[in-house]
């Protein structure tokens, strides 16, 4: 077998690093991205201080990931982590809460275009997030899902969210899911397709492996007394807020389409849009060792199927958390 150490993926093509390069420089102010949340509350909203739904459906969360936003809250609870591009070559994470809900998720950012697509796999999912381009609310209103923004972007005006007064605005936005949720809906909610059991065949011994966005790195290294994979971003390690390392089951790097969104933030700079239906390459790591697959999604109410590159076989994630992260295709 091929024992590859260290290896390393430079992730993204010319076109697209120059589109998510643009408008590098982060808002330190209240504001989310330029956006905003005007919008009609759903009939579910959460301002009037109760938990809000036994709908049998997950939640999900959008999570900054800057520097200034670390350590996150509430990432070590989630089911299935998803690492996505957003401009400035940064990157932005969707955390899906099917088993848990923790006491506190955050920091909360705001919502993209590709997001609507990638959660039409789940029944009616819950999205809480910031805020979004005013011209992709309507969008987002249309979605089969149960939009819970904070009411008209303020935080004190939903018992759901509290700003945490010593971290900078706008990475200081957290949700309380339980005043969204009355329980977590179960495993079953977890309708994303993956197939979890014993490890396949094969693969090539790996003690870790880094993939690059054109302003972010992701890398995960092996943890054999942990059976996980140890999250480290930008060079760090990525912890919880009591010191705890983040230690996914499987991490899988799905090579994606990525393209220009048609909406685009206060300074000009366009949303990457991923393309997360269709089919394409991956890895799959679990074991301490990266198995080459591919993908499969045939349309956005399906989940994604990885199968062995070599035999078509379904490739079986370990048990536990899985980050999935997306990458330029090459």
């Amino acid at each position: 077998m091929r024992t590859r150490n260290g290896a390393v993926r430079t992730l993204a093509t010319a076109a697209v690093a120059v589109l998510l390069a643009a408008g590098c420089t982060a808002r330190s102010g209240p504001g989310d991205d330029g956006r905003g949340t005007e919008r009609e509350p759903s009939p579910s909203s959460s301002a009037s201080g109760t938990a809000r739904s036994s709908h049998a459906s997950v939640l999900a969360v959008k999570i900054d990931n800057v520097r200034a936003a670390r350590p996150q809250t509430g990432l070590d609870a989630a089911d299935v982590v998803y690492v996505e591009p957003v401009e400035g070559g940064l990157s932005r994470l969707m955390a899906i809460y099917a088993t848990e809900l923790p006491d506190q998720v955050g920091p909360v950012r705001s919502a993209r275009e590709s997001d609507l697509e990638l959660l039409r796999q789940f029944d009616e999912p819950t999205l809480a997030f910031s805020g979004a381009q005013r011209k992709l609310l309507p969008l987002i209103d249309e979605a089969p899902l149960r939009a819970e923004p904070p009411a008209d972007g303020d935080a004190a005006a939903s018992d759901a969210y509290a700003r945490d007064a010593g971290r900078p605005a706008p990475h200081n936005l957290y949700l309380h899911p339980g005043r969204l949720m009355s329980e977590a809906p179960g495993a079953d909610a977890l309708t994303t397709g993956f197939r979890y059991g014993p490890a396949p065949a094969g693969g090539a011994a790996e003690s870790s492996h880094t993939v690059r966005y054109p302003a972010a790195r992701f890398t995960f290294t092996w943890s054999q007394s942990r059976d996980s994979w140890l999250v480290a971003m930008d060079g760090e390690p990525a912890v919880t807020p009591d010191g705890r390392r983040l230690a996914p089951a499987t991490v899988v790097v799905q090579h994606v389409d990525v393209r220009m969104s048609d909406f685009h933030d206060s300074r000009g700079s366009f949303t990457p849009y991923v393309e997360t239906v269709g089919t394409g390459r991956a890895e799959v790591l679990r074991d301490g060792r990266a198995h080459e697959a591919t993908w499969q999604r045939p349309s956005a109410e399906d989940g994604t199927a990885f199968r062995s590159a070599e035999d078509g076989t379904p490739v079986n994630f370990a048990d536990g958390q899985v980050w999935v992260v997306f990458a330029q295709a090459r």
